[in-house]
């Protein structure tokens, strides 16, 4: 959607996210005006074909976020959505609104910081899915078991349920040859995950039905969460690596509280250049640290009496 400094619509069309089309998109725009100022609700995912190809002709470029968007289509007419209408928006607030984000091109390790901290995230999120499921599957045929350990932070009990998921086994081998088999896992404490496993098994000698099937649910979800703690210690690593090669590593480390994680997504996030906002002020409004206001309304607790007239 193209619109002139008045808002009237000068160009209108559907472009698929292809370089040949969005080029030829860029030399129409650009003959109908020298001067343009472009906007998009996107800073990444599927707009950053275009961000890269509006960078590189030397196109101004604005960010508005699809929640400012969304809030400014209550002031337009129609209760409907359609691409066209929110394209129209966009066109428009860039038009009138002096306070959007410029944006410029992201450094290469910035842009590599974003991926890899994006990752990680999905892969802690999967980790907690996957301990969450396990937990439930033991305490639905061995609940003694279920509360012997913390499966979130203990590397022996994942490793042990590789091997043994139900009393009668941990019975049948005992404690000796499971401290025995933990410790050529290289299982930290063995003797005492072996006490602890023998302890639960005593505790329940009913057999559960559905027992067989979820045992074997158990150790697929055991070993799945090793896995993913493999993957984590692989990706920190790579995160980590790639953030102390920024140039504001030194920096972003010098300050209290942040080490590489929260660092790199320092990086990410910004793009790498915190100068692109202007002011620290800007930064924290962006970040969502700006101060709550006190206006009608956002008060709270007891406040002294005033009269008006």
């Amino acid at each position: 959607m193209v619109i002139d400094p008045e808002g009237t619509t000068v160009l209108s069309r559907r472009v698929p996210n292809d370089e040949t089309e969005l080029l030829e998109l860029i030399a129409d725009v650009r003959e109908l005006s020298a001067n343009v100022l472009w906007a998009i609700d996107l800073n990444a995912g599927g707009g950053a074909l275009l961000i890269a190809l509006l960078i590189n002709h030397d196109q101004r470029l604005l960010y508005i976020p699809g929640r400012a968007v969304h809030h400014a289509s209550g002031g337009y007419r129609g209760s409907g959505k359609s691409d066209a209408k929110d394209a129209f928006i966009i066109a428009d607030q860039a038009r009138m609104r002096r306070d959007l984000h410029p944006m410029t091109a992201s450094d290469e390790i910035a842009v590599d910081l974003r991926i890899l901290t994006a990752r990680r995230y999905d892969l802690v999120a999967d980790r907690t899915r996957a301990i969450n499921r396990l937990r439930a599957q033991i305490l639905e045929y061995f609940p003694a078991l279920e509360r012997a350990f913390d499966y979130s932070g203990s590397k022996a009990a994942l490793v042990l349920l590789t091997g043994f998921q139900t009393p009668a086994a941990l019975r049948e081998i005992g404690q000796a040859e499971l401290a025995d088999w933990l410790r050529a896992r290289k299982v930290r404490n063995s003797s005492v995950i072996a006490a602890t496993a023998l302890a639960a098994a005593q505790a329940q000698f009913t057999t559960v039905p559905g027992q067989s099937t979820a045992a074997a649910m158990v150790a697929r979800l055991a070993k799945g969460v090793m896995d993913l703690d493999a993957e984590i210690a692989e990706t920190d690593a790579l995160i980590e690596g790639r953030f102390r090669r920024h140039r504001h590593a030194t920096a972003i480390l010098s300050m209290p509280g942040i080490g590489p994680m929260l660092g790199a997504d320092i990086i990410g996030l910004t793009g790498g250049n915190l100068a692109a906002f202007g002011s620290a002020d800007r930064l924290a409004g962006v970040a969502g640290l700006a101060p709550v206001p006190r206006d009608s309304g956002r008060v709270q607790g007891n406040q002294p009496a005033t009269a008006a007239g």
